[in-house]
């Protein structure tokens, strides 16, 4: 029964739930399809698409009874019998719609034939990724076990717990034996017969202690496992297929048929991350497990869940990015902590709902917080590239705000204060992030100066142009309306602006003089308000600058290192 086609490497016999749908008609389904193939070297695993299209067809949840163990074990004519199919060579899947109803549900239940370990011309690493590929794929697996139980079944074993461990919690296992040795008549149940066979050794060597860790790991099957023993079917094997039930020993016969019931109450469907699988999704996930195993050179378990998890952590990344990109860069640097805390929260929910592994996660979360890390550390770069440059064009815009304002042709206070505060205002209000901090001592530095500057211009411009007002009244009040009167105050005017003036030291001392900021007050009044901007409109020069009217606001708006010494205009 060991006797398998050339290039051919594994085996899968399904019960069809749906088997009218698709392109094939019942009757074209009544032969066998492959699955899966080996590359030309014998040492990798490919998909056939015949078997995957017959497995698509398929919408109902799978369920998959997997039978591994040695070359020439007797595993096909096993599988044969539990279907009460006729014996076939070679790997095929068989299309017969069958279904089973597990649990209230329609189920489509494939048997999975491996090829067995250990034939003449394959590698190692060949034999370990079709056992792997067997054990991740089914829900109850069968190992065939040989009348002599090994070391190597013993390892094979205890790679496939944990396998089992790692995906899908604790898996079924179906320990079974084809011969007759076991010791049923003593009084002992199969399985315990075969774990006091695996009971700890004394540790005489390196050797030894590996066997007992071994041993010591398949404790962990506990109830999830059973064993049965199958007598011999009849002395002359290489007739089996040719034979039927009658021919065939009556002990077997009824044995067998108790351990068609075992594998039908054990069986359910296969659940990949909390849900059962329809046809395309188990080809799907068949093709996901192909590809992890050929990707390493020996399948362990632990690159099989670093794989899988793959995918995965690249979802989880995605998840992290698409909500810190909600975000609209630059924010403040608490904001982005808040938005990051929330978003790697629930990236780590999302793994820990759809990974892979029990033990051998660690890694890959491990692997995780360092991607996030990458990645939150390329936000913080952008948030204060973007926050320098937000905050440099509000700075400029101001600075040339400011520049403007020093050169106005009919100096005002009240409308360098209007900009002053709205440039302020603006600045505080749009820029943000890292680089606010920085900014606003720039800025706060660049107002204190500018506003010392346009103090001190402005009392020398506002002189010159009552001086000149003042010999302006004085033609008008003498040539053109000749009102003596107008002409004598006009006089007084400027003998004042000539004298008082010469009495102060600097600017400021002459600005906060009561006489004078009489003046100025009333200067205020005439050349700019809120309503009437009289450097705008009257003087020629300032019609091509366009400059708006800007609102006053109050001096609270500042800093408050700007805020003395506060000019009262009346």
């Amino acid at each position: 029964m060991g006797r398998w086609a050339s290039g051919i490497c594994a085996v899968a016999l399904v019960w069809l739930a749906a088997a009218a749908a698709g392109d094939l008609e019942p009757d074209e389904l009544e032969r066998a399809f492959p699955i899966v193939e080996p590359d030309y070297g014998h040492t990798k695993l490919r998909l056939s698409q015949q078997g995957l299209d017959a497995i698509r067809r398929i919408e109902t949840p799978i369920a998959v009874v997997g039978v591994i163990g040695p070359y020439r074990s007797g595993k096909s004519f096993l599988l044969n019998q539990l279907l009460s199919l006729s014996c076939e060579k070679g790997i095929w899947i068989w299309g017969t719609p069958v279904e089973m109803d597990i649990d209230g549900s329609k189920v489509s239940v494939l048997y999975l034939d491996t090829e067995g370990f250990e034939s003449v011309g394959k590698s190692n690493v060949y034999d370990d990724r079709i056992f792997a590929l067997a054990t991740v794929l089914s829900s109850v697996l069968i190992y065939n076990l040989p009348e002599t139980v090994r070391e190597a079944d013993i390892s094979r074993l205890s790679f496939a717990v944990e396998i089992a461990e790692e995906f899908y919690g604790r898996g079924k296992m179906l320990l079974l034996n084809q011969q007759s040795f076991f010791g049923l008549s003593r009084g002992i149940s199969c399985k315990e017969n075969l774990f006091n066979k695996w009971s700890m050794k004394p540790s005489n060597g390196y050797l030894t202690k590996v066997v007992n860790q071994i041993r010591d790991s398949l404790a962990v099957m506990g109830n999830n496992s059973t064993a049965f023993s199958l007598p011999q079917p009849h002395l002359q094997r290489t007739k089996l297929c040719d034979m039927d039930d009658k021919e065939l020993d009556p002990l077997y016969v009824k044995r067998r048929d108790e351990l068609k019931q075992v594998v039908a109450s054990i069986t359910r469907p296969k659940i990949v991350q909390g849900k059962t699988l329809n046809g395309k999704e188990f080809v799907s996930f068949l093709q996901q497990i192909l590809e992890a195993l050929n990707k390493g050179e020996i399948p362990s378990t632990g690159s099989l869940v670093e794989i899988f998890n793959k995918a995965i952590l690249d979802r989880c990344l995605k998840e992290y990015r698409d909500k810190m990109d909600g975000l609209g860069l630059p924010v403040p640097v608490d904001r982005l902590q808040q938005v990051h805390e929330t978003a790697i929260d629930q990236a780590r929910m999302l793994f820990d709902k759809q990974h892979f592994g029990k033990h051998h996660a660690a890694q890959s979360i491990l692997k995780l917080d360092d991607e996030i890390k990458k990645v939150y550390r390329n936000f913080l770069l952008a948030n204060e590239y973007q926050s320098s440059k937000l905050c440099e064009a509000r700075f400029s815009e101001c600075e040339d705000k400011m520049d403007h304002l020093q050169v106005l042709k009919l100096p005002s206070m009240a409308k360098f204060n209007a900009g002053f505060f709205h440039c302020n205002r603006s600045f505080v209000r749009e820029c943000v992030g890292p680089a606010k901090e920085s900014y606003e001592r720039r800025m706060s530095k660049m107002l204190v100066k500018s506003r010392a500057l346009f103090i001190k211009e402005y009392n020398n411009k506002l002189f010159n142009w009552l001086v000149t007002f003042s010999l302006v009244m004085v033609v008008i009040g003498r040539f053109v309306i000749k009102f003596f009167l107008l002409e004598i105050v006009a006089w007084v005017m400027f003998i004042f602006l000539e004298t008082y003036t010469r009495m102060f030291w600097s600017a400021e001392s002459l600005y906060y003089n009561p006489a004078w900021h009489i003046i100025v007050s009333s200067w205020e009044t005439i050349v700019y308000s809120p309503i009437l901007d009289l450097d705008r409109w009257a003087i020629p020069i300032a019609k091509k600058t366009g400059q708006p009217i800007v609102t006053p606001a109050t001096p609270q708006d500042l800093p408050q290192e700007l805020n003395a010494p506060e000019i009262r205009l009346t």
